[in-house]
């Protein structure tokens, strides 16, 4: 077995090159040139590639072996043509300052092509993405901000065989970003698929399949655009790929390398990576870290955290990333199962990525189901239940978005945040549920006093939290708790009751406490802490019922004369089929194409 860089051969010197040799000819343009012997590529057997020195092609020497495929992605079937028409290389060379070599490296192509805004067949630019010299999609590129990628195909970086086994990549924001760096000699860059958004957080998830193209970089420069959305995906970049490896790119009074290269020229591109800088001092700022954020608070107040559309939960309680918030309940009040509820609502809504760590919700698969029946709204009964539309779609969402940690040999803090921090890396996860407190043990810790340990572990969390940007939940049980008195309901915990000594109420962002109300026949929630007024408020309480068809809660009144629930519409459609409410400040596109695409004289 012959591995380079981590990427292990499927077969090994396709081109049937001379082991060991250092030229060779081309097997892109040496069959269509008068000196068809000459050696004109430098083979460089330590990476796999080979360079040629006419054509300017990059050439992988060996294929590798494929991952497989969860999913199955339509694959277009189009043969792709290195033939330009006059208009189109014009438009290159004098708009783009690109020249036809660096179109054909890429496999750039253009053609006609039906598109959305047009209604008709037009003239398009092509850009092709291809994995292991395989077609996997094409994003199409016409006048008038006229983009699509190809229906149904697998969306991957753009250029990715190029960094397959360097150690250095270049990341940038856009197909002409890495035509700009091609054409300086920079060929190690990718480009994201589809952009960058301004509200919330980026979605990529195509790195998750890909993401040992990274594990192998000792450097890895972000170049890309200087704007909101950029910045948006460059700090979602670093948190993936680790603030080690990142280097940031300037492009002055540019937006991107297109643009730079075209004011500047491709020498002074070229030096944008000389001069990138490596990320600031971890846990330090200065105002400059946090200006921006400054000025916007005085101008705009502060809006409030991420929520589950649960109304009376989310008036009095929301998060934001680099927190923790703590559950705490009376015995078998429902604390993982609300949690639950709370997790499949940020997933659906914001399409975080969750992973559980919660040795008491063991075997996974019942943990799966409690998951799955809140997703698809019922429980399958029969095999045309489980075969349903519905139900397959639940259990696609469920593979896509929920993790969950498994250890033979018992959960240890430390072993489980490693475990964490590398569901961050590879699949972009921002939700972290430990459950509970006393089973995930701090071995580190274990001979310290309570208010040490307790100390110790938050701390641990909370530096976790603030380093990857996430936010974990962490389910603590209370001291034994009194009834209320002539009932068989548990008095609400407060803050204080909470097994592991007070550090816990002192040192938590929020604390959300339930309690079974078997009189009133509900759920009881309340905030014991909330930290920030912007993110909701303390010693509020407010009342859910359980769904017993799908463990869904729904909102619910009090009836103050009878002291008794009010019977709420129970909801036991697919979340999935519902459109979701998300606060405006908050939401993000699926597809977002850079800005700067479009020119004053486009070709098409």
């Amino acid at each position: 077995m012959k591995i380079i860089n981590g990427f292990e051969i499927d077969k090994y010197n396709v081109h049937e090159i001379k082991e060991g040799a250092k030229t060779s000819t081309c097997p892109e343009c040496s069959e269509n040139r008068k000196k068809k012997t000459e050696k004109c590529m430098s083979v460089f057997w330590d990476t796999g590639l080979g360079q040629c020195n006419h054509c300017g092609a990059r050439v992988q020497l060996h294929t590798y072996k494929k991952r497989e495929d969860f999913k199955k992605y339509a694959r277009p079937k189009e043969e792709v043509k290195s033939i330009y028409s006059e208009k189109f290389l014009n438009y290159a060379k004098e708009h783009r300052k690109i020249s036809e070599n660096t179109l054909k490296i890429l496999k750039i192509s253009e053609g006609l092509e039906w598109m959305p805004k047009a209604k008709a067949d037009v003239h398009v630019i092509k850009f092709n993405y291809f994995l292991d010299n395989e077609l996997i999609n094409i994003k199409y590129r016409a006048k008038n901000k006229d983009f699509k990628l190809y229906k149904d195909a697998e969306k991957i970086l753009y250029n990715i065989d190029a960094i397959r086994t360097s150690k250095q990549c270049v990341i940038v924001e856009g197909e002409w970003d890495v035509c700009s760096y091609v054409e300086a000699g920079i060929f190690e860059t990718v480009s994201v698929p589809n952009g960058f958004t301004d509200k919330g957080i980026p979605n990529l998830d195509y790195l998750d399949n890909y993401y040992q193209y990274f594990e192998n970089k000792d450097k890895i420069f972000l170049a890309v655009d200087n704007d909101i959305a950029g910045v948006n995906g460059r700090n979602e970049l670093i948190r993936r790929l680790g603030t080690e490896k990142c280097f940031l790119v300037d492009f002055k009074d540019c937006k991107d390398a297109d643009e730079y290269s075209n004011k500047y020229g491709y020498l002074e591109l070229q030096e944008t990576l000389i001069n990138a800088q490596p990320l600031p001092l971890e846990y330090v700022e200065t105002l400059k870290d946090f200006e921006q954020d400054l000025d916007d608070f005085y101008l705009n107040g502060s809006p409030k955290g991420f929520t589950t559309g649960m109304n009376y939960l989310d008036e009095a309680y929301s998060f934001e990333m680099g927190q923790y918030t703590v559950i705490t309940g009376a015995p078998q009040s429902g604390k993982s199962e609300f949690l639950d509820a709370m997790c499949v609502k940020y997933a659906i809504r914001y399409k975080f990525k969750v992973a559980f760590a919660s040795p008491e919700n063991k075997p996974n698969k019942f943990h799966a189901d409690k998951l799955l029946r809140k997703i698809a709204g019922f429980k399958p009964k029969t095999r045309t239940d489980l075969d349903s539309f519905n139900f397959i779609q639940a259990k696609d969402f469920l593979q896509s978005y929920f993790n969950f940690v498994e250890f033979n040999d018992g959960f240890d803090l430390t072993k489980v945040l490693n475990k964490f921090a590398e569901l961050v890396k590879r699949k972009g996860v921002r939700i972290f549920v430990l459950d509970p407190f006393n089973k995930i043990r701090f071995k580190e810790y274990l001979n310290k006093n309570i208010n040490d340990y307790t100390s110790a572990y938050m701390n641990e969390i909370d530096m976790f939290c603030k380093k990857h940007q996430c936010h974990i939940f962490l389910v603590a049980h209370p001291i034994k708790m009194q009834k209320e008195e002539k009932t068989n309901t548990y008095k609400m915990p407060t803050a204080y009751d909470i097994k592991g000594g007070g550090e816990i109420f002192d040192m938590s962002y929020h604390i959300l406490a339930l309690v079974k109300d078997l009189e009133k026949k509900c759920v009881t929630v309340k905030t014991l802490k909330v930290k920030f007024q912007h993110l909701g408020s303390a010693d509020k309480e407010f009342h859910f019922a359980w769904n017993i068809n799908n463990g869904r809660y729904e909102c619910v009144d009090i009836d103050e004369n009878t002291k008794i629930r009010i019977e709420p519409k129970w909801d036991n459609k697919n979340w999935l089929n519902q459109p979701l409410e998300i606060p405006k400040e908050l939401k993000f596109e699926e597809i977002e194409f850079d800005d700067l695409e479009i020119d004053e004289n486009p070709p098409f």
